[in-house]
């Protein structure tokens, strides 16, 4: 990097930081901290949901995918309509109905306490995970790029992000989040103008590349569950972005704060289908960058080895684009990840306030005290996530145990607001036993080809269904242990 990408580089994380804390004197009950002070833009919210969804890991993955193979995971986009639909006409009024800050107030009710503790605990450690992990994938791509120390990248970024989301509160979190969404769409759509006119023979090359090597291929569309096909992927979709969208603290804290039930719909939609649209913009690129270097006479030696695709988009970076604009797309890449990682920070925050500190240790306290837990717990679950960000420095693959710790919590966390919403008996042993056997499905899927060997029962389906078959477990079981186990007055 010459020293104007150093300088876009740097002015970006400076300005963010300034920006975000400068919202600190708007910051000081605990109500402002966790749901703002109710006159934020809508366009703000739809914004910081789309940019919630969107991670540094898509601005890398995504490209790297379609430069290896093809356009499958645009399936995975395809799903966001009918999650999303599912979301806005059954989770959004329900959250605003109970009016809690926390989305899992709604299992006490349904449940009991126990319910609210176990999907709550799932979240706080589903959430550290994912802060170490975006942290250190940020850092391997910096490192990458400009060859600094990984654990002093690791730190300086967690720091940045805790410090303005700290200051500021949920509202730095929603209006620095809406202009990171900005910058990536920005910075993506400036790489895909520079490829197509960087072409030998015009933009027309890219296509015929494209189309020679079945790039725009969708995948297969044989019911076949062993592999990732369309169907698959489509499938593994409607699931992961229910949970997203329906359950997951960070997008329910953003229902809350839309200023009336029309506008949190209205937001949940919109910031949701943004993502299919820019999703294929960044397989755009991967395709792009294929028919680029394709073009050439040899591939350099750095994208020879087909395991490492997802570091395509940060070379051509480097060496392709011009001075400005490389500083310009790795503050992009940042984006994407600071404003995922500054949503984990408040919202899990804001969970350990809500569903521990109000309920279990101090039910009077002082509006001062909760800012004080509001703060401390900022503090320690961001020197927690870099501590997780660098002990992954020495793990083989840290976006493999992502996946599997996400998909055997979040499969445990669907299931069960599945039930509570769509099970009118309040059983509560017959939830306890539907999440049970979700959780020994979900473990089996993923553990069976360690212990037994590859061509076990465990395995003989792709792990994207993991999720699935636990959440549709956990549904079943506990709706039918419910209904056999129905009290004689019910």
């Amino acid at each position: 990097m010459n020293t104007i990408d150093l300088i876009v580089f740097f002015v970006y994380i400076l300005g963010i930081a300034l920006f975000g804390g400068s919202f600190f004197k708007k910051n000081r009950t605990s109500e402002a901290y966790t749901l703002g002070d109710k006159t934020i833009p809508s366009w703000v919210v739809t914004m910081s949901i789309f940019a919630t969804f969107v991670s540094s890991i898509s601005y890398l993955a995504l490209p790297g995918n379609a430069f290896q193979s093809n356009w499958n995971a645009l399936a995975f986009s395809l799903s966001l309509p009918i999650s999303t639909l599912i979301a806005v006409k059954y989770f959004v009024p329900l959250y605003r109905k109970i009016n809690s800050p926390s989305a899992y107030t709604y299992m006490e009710l349904r449940f009991g306490p126990w319910a609210r503790i176990y999907v709550s605990l799932c979240y706080l450690l589903t959430q550290l995970m994912r802060i170490g992990t975006i942290l250190y994938l940020l850092a391997l791509t910096l490192n990458a790029i400009i060859g600094w120390d990984i654990a002093t990248i690791i730190i300086f970024t967690g720091l940045i992000v805790a410090v303005y989301s700290m200051l500021g509160g949920i509202s730095a979190v929603l209006w620095t989040d809406a202009i990171q969404g900005i910058i990536l769409i920005v910075g993506a759509v400036a790489c895909i103008v520079f490829m197509l006119y960087a072409m030998p023979e015009g933009p027309g090359q890219i296509f015929s590349i494209a189309a020679a090597n079945d790039k725009f291929s969708l995948g297969s569309f044989d019911l076949d569950l062993t592999q990732p096909t369309f169907w698959v992927v489509l499938i593994y979709g409607v699931f992961i972005n229910l949970q997203n969208y329906g359950i997951d603290q960070n997008y329910v804290q953003r229902y809350m704060i839309s200023k009336s039930d029309k506008e949190a719909q209205k937001s949940a939609l919109i910031g949701g289908l943004i993502y299919l649209p820019i999703s294929a913009l960044f397989l755009f690129i991967g395709t792009a960058l294929f028919a680029y270097y394709h073009s050439a006479t040899t591939l350099p030696i750095e994208l020879q080895d087909a395991a490492k695709s997802d570091r395509v988009f940060p070379y051509f970076i480097v060496h392709a684009l011009p001075p400005g604009l490389t500083g310009l797309m790795i503050a992009s890449i940042f984006a994407a990840g600071m404003s995922t990682i500054s949503t984990s920070f408040n919202s899990s925050a804001t969970v350990f306030l809500t569903d521990y500190y109000d309920k279990y240790f101090k039910k009077t306290a002082s509006d001062k005290q909760r800012m004080r837990v509001l703060y401390i717990s900022s503090a320690i679950i961001s020197i927690i996530g870099i501590g997780i960000g660098i002990a992954m420095i020495n793990v083989k693959s840290a976006l493999d145990a992502w996946w599997k710790l996400s998909s055997i919590f979040s499969g445990g966390m669907l299931g069960l607001f599945l039930l509570g919403l769509f099970s009118h008996h309040k059983n509560v042993k017959g939830a306890i036993i539907g999440v049970i056997a979700g959780i020994l499905v979900i473990l089996w899927m993923s553990t069976a080809n360690i212990f037994l060997g590859e061509d076990t029962v465990g395995t003989s389906f792709h792990t994207y269904l993991t999720i699935v078959f636990g959440t549709i477990a956990i549904f079943l079981v506990g709706f039918l242990a419910s209904i056999f186990m129905k009290p004689k007055e019910e």
